[in-house]
């Protein structure tokens, strides 16, 4: 099976290259995560997205080494928990993932969410940066970071996010946050890219499938890698899997493009990242 668009890469700080397209874990149950990955990894994704609060690092590792792909032909990002926000807890945090993943280092740490009740983000952030300076990290980055986290950021750290990875779909565009990630050179990374599958349902999106004789996910998935973003579609059937990394062989029109940028309807589907609060620790 071809690994299709699995293969484009996108360059972050240091000469680093994530694959555009990935897979997601989130809400992948724990007993499932070796199979999916596995699945996934044997279709061609060499580019897994998971985070301490999945509680499915173990899985995630297991298929990894179940894989026999060499580590060095691996993506592998994991995620700082709220509840382990701080610089010293940070650290920790990071040596706890790569135990669970099976790995010696990460190839992206993002700090998951601003959580600013706790007011830790700056404190992670200077944590994740010195891990990224001892080169027990190939990249950092944040996640659910909005302009004015961005702004409050750029004021005092050594270096920017390599990524910022937020909710990011048609209904749901974010161009404020994309805009100032684009001015400073930050890659947007696509969570929840489909709308969690609501977006699919759209008649304009639908009718672009269909002049296209392709899948209304592929649709939003291409408009996204003409947008220039990194995607990390969550399925577990093969099928879709397979037709999530398939999107050479066609393209969109400049009239699609511009149909698909008027979908915007303020449609969040996640938490807010200027109230959520959770420790994520179960």
């Amino acid at each position: 099976m071809s690994a299709g668009t699995v293969d484009f890469r996108v360059m972050l700080p240091g000469d680093v290259a994530i694959p555009q397209v990935g897979l997601g874990v989130f809400q992948v149950p724990p007993d499932e995560a070796q199979d999916v990955v596995e699945r996934a990894l044997e279709i061609g994704y060499r580019h897994i997205d998971t985070a301490a609060a999945y509680v499915n690092e173990t899985g995630v590792g297991a298929a990894i080494r179940a894989s026999g792909i060499p580590r060095e032909e691996l993506f592998v990002t994991s995620k700082l928990r709220n509840g382990d926000q701080g610089l010293d807890t940070a650290r920790r945090a990071y040596e706890d993932s790569c135990r669970r993943l099976g790995v010696d280092a990460l190839d992206l740490y993002l700090i998951h969410w601003p959580n600013p009740a706790a007011g830790l983000w700056q404190e992670s952030w200077r944590a994740l940066e010195r891990l990224h300076r001892e080169q027990a990290v190939r990249a950092v980055g944040v996640s659910n970071f909005l302009p004015h986290h961005l702004e409050e950021l750029a004021g005092f750290a050594e270096q920017l996010p390599a990524v910022n990875q937020v909710e990011v779909h048609p209904t749901f565009q974010q161009r404020d946050v994309t805009a100032w990630c684009r001015e400073h050179g930050v890659v947007v990374e696509a969570y929840s890219p489909l709308g969690q599958a609501a977006d699919l349902q759209d008649e304009t999106v639908g009718r672009i499938a269909a002049e296209l004789s392709v899948t209304p996910a592929q649709v939003i998935l291409r408009w996204h890698l003409h947008k220039g973003h990194v995607v990390i579609p969550k399925s577990v059937s093969t099928t879709r899997m397979a037709s999530n990394a398939d999107l050479t062989g066609f393209a969109l029109d400049p009239d699609q493009i511009r149909a698909l940028d008027a979908l915007e309807r303020g449609n969040r589907t996640g938490n807010d990242p200027n109230t959520f609060a959770l420790s994520q620790i179960r």
